[in-house]
Order: structure tokens, then C-alpha cells, then sequence
């Protein structure tokens, strides 16, 4: 079966990073255990002026990728903003910045990371955030100064911090509005400020909340508990993205049309699919009429039916399995990088 080209940031996201190694180097002041390996337990390591410090390497343990918007509701975004969402749905998302290349803009906060690391460096006055996917950087300046009165937009937006007891505070604004939050579609205006709160509570976690706050888009704000786990011993490795010659292939509104599938059909899906790739497992849910999946916590993403067993998950394809006597025993996610089946738990 020839399966649909992938959306290739999802595959960013989601794949398991490799660490380029330097033999024998482990990473200079991570606590150590008798036998040499991190101790992830120890206390959170402090810079000279008595702050936890944050520089390594992190992994962000929950990634908001396909959907950010939380429990936003179609009323809680201004109606151009719930015209563009709905736009980018009925097109399969295919016209997202990712397929493109672009620079993720404020995915970075919530999402990068979620399959690659990144990198802190934090020195006086200045922490720097290093990207391995598209090998981006964030400066966050924490010399005292304010955000630009009138910022040029940029995709990355300005980012100033100031620390709250043993919590690094980082407000970033200035965004341009040419990216969205997620993959799901969700726009944004470049009225945008985000919000990050980084919490070194051990040596080998950082508690990481980030708040929204769109009013041009949205008509609150929200937050999200996102969290980094430290990758220790490994190094970035350089990461180019290419896509021009995959994206005329992507599924889009003009090329394919949803089956519709009876609801007693999509009742017998509904449940949670265990596989080693995803502690939390996968999980899918029915939602009025429409198959709901979310991948190892990724966040929910509505299925696309093109078949009763088969369907598209934001340009993936996602085939269920059953049994000769029609009993769901499975699913699997077909990604350009292999297969990925998740057996029902019983």
C-alpha cells in the first residue's frame, strides 16, 4: 500500500532524538553517582550567583506539537481566528508553516524538543536556548531591559527574563503572524506574548509552565505544564530541513474527500492502545461523530476517515487491525520512518 507523504515537522516532533556522542566526555557538573552515571535525582546544580542553573541539555517531556490550544473552544477564538482554524482543517493541514520549512515561531516554547533536544546555556545577564531542530536559537536577555516599544516582527520574537526567587520568569513578544501555535492550525496575531516559567526542581527536571495570551485571537489566555528532562552526556547534532520536493505530494482538500463512517463503526475504535513507544499509550476517543486520537500524550488530533479502517492523522496515515472475527485488536501509525502499532489493551 503506497501511503500518503508525511507532515514533516510531525516527524521532528515525534521521532526518538540521537544524540551525537563525544566518546568518553561526559557533561561537566552533572551530579554523579558512585558508578559514574547522572544522578537525575540530585539537587538542581546553582551558578555563582546562587541560581539554579539551567544549562544543559533538555528533552521536553510533554510536547504541545499538534494541539496547543488546550481546552479552547471554538467561542473562546475570534471569529477570524476560528475562520482561519477551520480553513486549515478542512485542508487536511496542509497549509502549515512546517511543510514549509519555516521557522516554528512560538512552537519553540511548547513544542520543539518534544523528539529534539535542546540546548541552555545560562550566563550573567544572558541565557541562550539552542535548537537542534532547523539549528535555531533563542536569546533571552536578563540584564534588566524591556521588551522593544515597537519591535520589527520576527518569527522567533524578543525574549527578556527576570527570576522569581529560584524561577527564571521569560515574557517574549514581537512574534510576526506568519506561523501558528501547532500543527492542529491554531493561529495567532502579533499581538502575541507568551509567557515561561523555568523551575530547576532537580538535576535532572525542570518544571516549565507557559502561558498564552493572544486578545487579537483569543478571548483568554491558558497555560500549559510542559516540563524538560535533562539529556546528560550527548550534544547537539546539526539538523537541515527539506521539504520541497515532498510537499506537491500532500494530501489536500482538493484530493481527497471524507468517508463517512456510521458512529457504531467508530464506537468500536474508541479506547487505549498500548505500545513501548508511548508510556501513556494511545488513546482514541469519539467525539460527536469524529474519531479523536491522541499519540503518547501529543495532544488530541481529529481522524480523517478515508476508509472504515483506514484514516489520516494530520497527513499520516492511521489503519486499525482486527481480528477474522471483526474484534479491534490494534492500530498502527504509518510513518515515513517505519511503522508504529500499538496493541488494544483488553
Amino acid at each position: 500500500m503506497k501511503l500518503a507523504p508525511k507532515l514533516f515537522l510531525i516527524l521532528c516532533a515525534m521521532s526518538i532524538p540521537v544524540l551525537a556522542q563525544w566518546p568518553d566526555r561526559p557533561t561537566p557538573g552533572v551530579p554523579r553517582k558512585a558508578d559514574g552515571k547522572a544522578d537525575l535525582a540530585a539537587p538542581a546544580p546553582r551558578a555563582a550567583d546562587g541560581k539554579p542553573d539551567l544549562s544543559g541539555i533538555w528533552k521536553v517531556s510533554r510536547s504541545y506539537l499538534l494541539n496547543a490550544a488546550g481546552d479552547i473552544k471554538a467561542e473562546d477564538m475570534q471569529p477570524w481566528a476560528r475562520a482561519l482554524y477551520q480553513q486549515s482543517f478542512d485542508n487536511y493541514r496542509n497549509d502549515t508553516d512546517g511543510i514549509n520549512c519555516l521557522p516554528p515561531g512560538p512552537k519553540a516554547n511548547i513544542s520543539l524538543g518534544g523528539g529534539y533536544p535542546m540546548k541552555i546555556v545560562q550566563t550573567p545577564g544572558l541565557v541562550v536556548i539552542l535548537y537542534e531542530y532547523q539549528t535555531l536559537f533563542r536569546q533571552i536577555f536578563t540584564d534588566g531591559r524591556a521588551l522593544p516599544n515597537d519591535p520589527n516582527p520576527t518569527w522567533m520574537g524578543y525574549s527578556i527574563g527576570h527570576w522569581e526567587g529560584d524561577t527564571l520568569v521569560v515574557t517574549t513578544a514581537g512574534y510576526n503572524d506568519r506561523t501558528s501555535l501547532d500543527l492542529g492550525g491554531h493561529p495567532h496575531s502579533e499581538s502575541l506574548k507568551m509567557t515561561e516559567r523555568f523551575r530547576r526542581v532537580s538535576a535532572g527536571h525542570i518544571d516549565l509552565e507557559v502561558t498564552i495570551d493572544d486578545p487579537k485571537a483569543y478571548k483568554r489566555s491558558w497555560t500549559l505544564p510542559v516540563g524538560l528532562d535533562l539529556m546528560a552526556d550527548g550534544e547537539l547534532i546539526e539538523f537541515v530541513c527539506e521539504n520541497e520536493k515532498d510537499k506537491r505530494h500532500l494530501v489536500g482538500k482538493r484530493d481527497q474527500d471524507e468517508v463517512q463512517v456510521p458512529v457504531e463503526v467508530l464506537s468500536k475504535y474508541v479506547g487505549r492502545y498500548d505500545t513501548p513507544l508511548y508510556p501513556t499509550g494511545v488513546i482514541v476517543t469519539l467525539e460527536g461523530n469524529r474519531l479523536v486520537i491522541d499519540p503518547g500524550g501529543a495532544g488530541k488530533i481529529p481522524l480523517i476517515a478515508q476508509s472504515e479502517t483506514r484514516f489520516l492523522m494530520e497527513g499520516n496515515v492511521v489503519e486499525f487491525l482486527k481480528d477474522k472475527d471483526g474484534n479491534v485488536t490494534g492500530v498502527i501509525q504509518h510513518w515515513t520512518e517505519g511503522d508504529r502499532p500499538a496493541v488494544r489493551r483488553k
